[in-house]
C-alpha cells in the first residue's frame, strides 16, 4: 500500500472514532442515568440480600439466611406467593380473554364505535388509587352498590374483599375495570389482519368462530403474546388496588386472614415498615428469578406465535 493510501485509511479510522466518541457523548446522559439509578441498585439490591441491613446501621453479612429464612420459616411468605400466583394463573388469562373479547367487539362496526371505545377507555386513565377507593364502596358488605344489585335480584348477597374465599375473585372482578390500554392494543392488532384473507374464509364457508380460530387468532397471536408478556410481569408486582383496600393505619394490610397480601406488599413492609432492608432485597432476587423463568417459559413455548415475516 502507498503512503497516500496509509494516510486516507488512517483518515478514515480517526474519523470513525471521532464519530463513536460523539454518538457516546451524546447518549452519556442515558448511559449514566441507567448505571446510577438501575445497574447500581440492582447490584446493591443483591449485596444487601446477603447481609442484615435496618438502614440505619451498616449492613452485616449474614450470607444465605435471609433466602433460608424465606423459604423454610417464613409462613407469610408462602401466603403472598400463593396469593400472586393465584393471580397469575387465574386472573391474567381472564382479565386477556375478557380483553380481547371486548375487543373484538368493539372492532365491529356498528352506530357510535368510537363513543364505545372511548367509554371503555376511560377507567384506564383513572387514577388507580381512585379507582380502588371507588370499588370500596362497591364491595361494601353492608351497603355496597354489587350487593344491592344481588338483593334487587334475589340473590343472596357477598363479603366480597371481607371474606377471604371472594377476596381475590374481587379484586380480578375490579381488574376488569381498567382493562382499556389492553383493549386497545387488540384492537391495533384486529385493524392489522388483512380483510383479504376474512373474505376468502367466509367464501370458503367458515362462520364467524372458524374465521376468528383460523385467521383472526394467528395473524394477532403476535400481539397476544406481547400483551400476556407485559401483564404478567405486572401480575407479578400486583400491589397498589390491594394495598389502597386492605392498609390500616396501623400499617398493617392484606386483608382477611392475609388473602389479599400479595408478593410486592409484604416486600414494602420488611422494607419500609420492618425496615428489615436485607430481607427485603432478598424477596426482590426471589420475584426477579421467578420472573425471569416464567418469562424464558413463556419465549420457549411460544411456537404458536405466527410472524408474516417467517
Amino acid at each position: 500500500m502507498s503512503v497516500m493510501g496509509i494516510r486516507i485509511e488512517r483518515g478514515h479510522r480517526e474519523r470513525r472514532w471521532r464519530e463513536l466518541a460523539l454518538g457516546i457523548a451524546f447518549i452519556s446522559p442515558a448511559i449514566i442515568g441507567f448505571l446510577a439509578f438501575t445497574i447500581y441498585p440492582v447490584l446493591m439490591a443483591l449485596y444487601y440480600s446477603f447481609t442484615d441491613y435496618n438502614i440505619l446501621q451498616p449492613p452485616l453479612w449474614i450470607g444465605l439466611d435471609n433466602y433460608r429464612d424465606l423459604i423454610t420459616r417464613d409462613k407469610t411468605f408462602k401466603i403472598a406467593i400463593w396469593n400472586t400466583l393465584y393471580m397469575v394463573v387465574i386472573g391474567l388469562p381472564i382479565h386477556l380473554v375478557f380483553d380481547f373479547l371486548m375487543a373484538m367487539l368493539l372492532n365491529v362496526k356498528i352506530r357510535g364505535r368510537s363513543l364505545y371505545r372511548t367509554i371503555f377507555y376511560m377507567p384506564s386513565i383513572t387514577p388507580i388509587v381512585a379507582t380502588a377507593i371507588l370499588w370500596l364502596w362497591i364491595y361494601n358488605p353492608q351497603y355496597g352498590l354489587a350487593n344491592s344489585v344481588l338483593q334487587a335480584l334475589g340473590l343472596p348477597t357477598i363479603g366480597w374483599i371481607a371474606d377471604p374465599f371472594w377476596s381475590k375473585p374481587s379484586l380480578i372482578f375490579m381488574g376488569m375495570w381498567y382493562g382499556g390500554n389492553t383493549i386497545l392494543i387488540y384492537l391495533a392488532g384486529l385493524r392489522e389482519v388483512p380483510a383479504e384473507l376474512l373474505e376468502a374464509a367466509e367464501l370458503d364457508g367458515a362462520n364467524a368462530v372458524r374465521r376468528t380460530w383460523h385467521v383472526t387468532l394467528p395473524m394477532v397471536s403476535p400481539v397476544i403474546f406481547y400483551t400476556l408478556i407485559i401483564n404478567m410481569i405486572g401480575y407479578f408486582q400486583y400491589f397498589t388496588e390491594a394495598w389502597v383496600m386492605t392498609a390500616q393505619r396501623s400499617g398493617a394490610a392484606g386483608g382477611p386472614l392475609n388473602s389479599m397480601m400479595f408478593y410486592t406488599m409484604y416486600l414494602y413492609q420488611n422494607a419500609f415498615q420492618f425496615f428489615k432492608m436485607g430481607y427485603a432485597s432478598a424477596m426482590a432476587w426471589i420475584l426477579f428469578l421467578i420472573v425471569l423463568v416464567a418469562t424464558v417459559v413463556l419465549f420457549r413455548t411460544s411456537g404458536w406465535v405466527y410472524y408474516r415475516s417467517e
